[in-house]
């Protein structure tokens, strides 16, 4: 579960290494897989086009809290990341990096879904 204050890293080659949750979008006080938060830039890559401290919207594609499916499964990763996008649901950069869990495929973000080497 993601919640205020939280720091995660981005799975992307935006240039933002690491994020730090802001808000969660939406209902509900915690975000999980395929939500939306909005974040801050803790840590960019040197030339990078976003600057630090910039306010950016970012969906969550790993999560460490186990998170129960519908068909009885559960899935659990070994951090939290997230991938940075615009306000068309669309990513901000042309690479994801790690495997993304298959929530995203439910709440639309198909286009992260394409850019990644693996969906759990």
């Amino acid at each position: 579960m993601i919640q205020t204050l939280t720091r995660l890293q981005v799975t992307d080659n935006s240039g933002v290494q690491q994020i730090g949750c802001i808000q969660v979008r939406g209902a509900g006080q915690y975000a999980s897989l395929g939500d939306e938060i909005t974040a801050s830039a803790k840590q960019v890559a040197p030339q990078s086009p976003i600057a630090k401290g910039t306010v950016l919207r970012a969906v969550v594609v790993r999560c460490r809290q186990t998170v129960s499916r519908q068909d009885g499964t559960q899935v659990r990763f070994d951090d939290n990341a997230a991938v940075i996008v615009d306000d068309d649901k669309n990513p901000r950069c042309t690479r994801v990096f790690g495997p993304v869990a298959h929530e995203l495929r439910e709440k639309g973000y198909m286009k992260i879904i394409s850019l990644a080497p693996e969906v759990v």
